[in-house]
């Protein structure tokens, strides 16, 4: 399996330590997303969309665990029960509102991604397809969920 970048995440966040945990949180910034120019013609109409979904390699991420401690609960949980990024495929993704699109450069708001992030794919974040109508469950996140606005990244996972 092999996968090509499709451009750039750029961000002010220059190191693990200044960057928020989540695109929610209070920390999250503007930044933009610079594509590779042979995948512009791929922007056709993706002006008339609020929000994406952004699909990243954790490129700082040396490890694979399967039980992590996640920066929302001191208790050790399955990697695939968290967002930590020590996963067996170091892939992120966060959704970002769109501000506008220049070029090559899709301009951005809800950042939580580390600058020169490799980009590996967009989606549009379409609430018909992706927002479940039943009831959702969050596990063991229900309660600390609301302290993540001011939650900071640090050095666990690299």
């Amino acid at each position: 399996m092999e996968f090509k970048a499709i451009g750039v995440v750029k961000s002010q966040f220059k190191s693990l330590e200044e960057m928020p945990i989540q695109p929610t949180g209070d920390l999250a910034s503007p930044g933009y997303l610079e594509i590779e120019e042979s995948y512009v013609e791929g922007l056709k109409d993706l002006d008339g969309f609020s929000h994406l979904y952004i699909l990243y390699h954790f490129h700082k991420v040396k490890q694979s665990k399967l039980l992590v401690k996640p920066f929302m609960d001191d208790a050790v949980h399955g990697v695939f029960a968290t967002r930590a990024p020590v996963r067996p495929n170091a892939i992120g993704m966060s959704v970002v509102a769109i501000d506008r699109i220049e070029g090559c450069r899709i301009y951005i708001q809800n950042l939580d991604v580390l600058d020169g992030t490799p980009l590996l794919d967009i989606k549009p974040y379409v609430p018909a397809f992706d927002l479940p109508q039943a009831p959702v469950r969050v596990g063991w996140l229900d309660k600390p969920a609301e302290a993540i606005q001011a939650r900071k990244s640090d050095q666990r996972f690299v």
